[in-house]
């Protein structure tokens, strides 16, 4: 990290103010019903956002324009400076790494579409990791078109690292179950095919009987109006999905998508 506090040079307003309103202008959110917007749906209404905003054409070349002096005056601010020095001029050695419990613990869940089991799971505390990945199929390494195909078997689901002293097994399933609905199969809201099924691949024989437990109590308390139709297997390999799926939402919070599935979500959950 830098130890020197920002002494550099002040741009025009003209160019800030450009930049902000062709970001503000590109972000049209047409009415969706919450909950009711599957992927293939989402990329339809992004095309036809971009062909009815017209204003934000507009915006986007204002922003461009101002994107290219900042450029010019920061690279030459950075020459003034001589910033191009060494790497380790530019680092705080005293800055520790994150810390990282010696003994975690890990869990895998699909409950649908991982961009959404992904933020859920990320804001419970003792959770200190949280992988969007494939799990359950027949074939090696596969892709996310395989896994959209249905041919390859794997269901999305997110694997967490957690640590026991803060957060056990336990809390974590039944948090699996509160985010989404274990009565559907195959299918979370709009998204449909095998690659969405409820499923907890477990890594011993200790989180199959805690998971079991779970699913049985919430059976005979009837809090749900249908039978529960999650999967519970040990888990096989676990294939790390392509990195733009990996944290997602807190990258993407804007994008319909998020908007009108994921937000809602955690809203009901009582996260933020």
């Amino acid at each position: 990290m830098f130890s020197m506090p920002y002494s550099g040079p002040v741009f025009p307003t003209f160019v800030l103010v450009a930049g902000f309103e062709a970001h503000n202008s590109v972000d049209y959110h047409p009415p969706v019903p919450e909950g009711s917007l599957s992927r293939t749906e989402f990329s339809d209404i992004c095309n036809k956002c971009t062909a009815q905003s017209v204003k934000s054409n507009e915006m986007r070349k204002k922003y461009f324009t101002a994107l290219a002096v900042l450029v010019a005056l920061g690279l030459g601010w950075a020459s003034l400076r001589g910033i191009g020095q060494d790497k380790n001029d530019m680092t705080d050695e005293n800055s520790p790494p994150a810390a990282v419990p010696e003994n975690t613990g890990f869990a895998s869940f699909g409950g649908g579409c991982f961009w959404c089991v992904e933020a859920v799971f990320q804001r419970i505390e003792g959770v200190v990791g949280v992988v969007s990945g494939y799990q359950g199929g027949t074939s090696e390494n596969p892709t996310y078109n395989e896994i959209c195909s249905g041919t390859s078997g794997h269901a999305e689901v997110v694997r967490v690292e957690y640590d026991p002293a803060k957060a056990d097994y336990q809390e974590l399933v039944e948090v699996f179950f509160k985010s989404h609905d274990p009565t559907t199969l195959n299918r979370q809201g709009a998204d449909s095919g095998t690659q969405y099924r409820s499923v907890i691949f477990t890594y011993d024989e200790q989180q199959k009987t805690v998971a079991e437990a779970v699913k049985v109590e919430l059976e005979k308390a009837g809090a749900f109006p249908k039978p529960i139709v999650t999967e519970i297997v040990a888990a096989p390999e676990f294939f790390e999905a392509e990195e733009y799926h990996q944290n997602y939402y807190n990258k993407n919070k804007s994008e319909l998508y998020c908007v009108y599935n994921i937000t809602p979500k955690l809203k009901k959950l009582g996260m933020k």
